[in-house]
């Protein structure tokens, strides 16, 4: 709905950037009863790539970021079996941090990634990598 709002006035111009995020679990897949989340992040991921397709000849770049085990307020609510065990599956042995996400993002809505468009970035210390 969000892409739907701003693809009008972005072809009007002639440019823009579509920043959409996913989770390393659309493209892994998720454990189990994830799989809904899993579907539906890996749907993001694909959505991306589709609408790169459509919107590059109007000079709109679309790309996805993908994080994976990040440190949010949430996070810390979990039991710290979880967290551990979250922290373990990175092969950088550490939660992400929120501003980690943030300059991804920021990188690709600026002019230094005019060239990118159709990309999923895992932000993930290299979960994406798999087990």
């Amino acid at each position: 709905m969000c892409c739907h709002e701003v693809i009008g006035p972005m072809i009007q111009k002639k440019r823009g950037k579509i920043i959409n995020i996913g989770s390393t679990t659309g493209m892994m897949g998720s454990s189990a009863k994830q799989a809904a989340y899993s579907a539906a992040k890996a749907g993001v991921i694909g959505f991306t790539k589709a609408l790169a397709k459509e919107l590059g000849p109007y000079g709109i770049n679309v790309n996805c970021v993908s994080p994976g085990p990040i440190g949010t307020p949430r996070f810390f609510t979990m039991s710290e079996e979880i967290r551990k065990g979250r922290e373990a599956i990175t092969y950088l042995k550490r939660l992400g941090k929120p501003e980690e996400i943030a300059n991804m993002v920021v990188f690709l809505a600026s002019d230094e990634a005019s060239y990118i468009t159709g990309q999923n970035y895992a932000v993930c210390g290299g979960l994406s990598l798999g087990w």
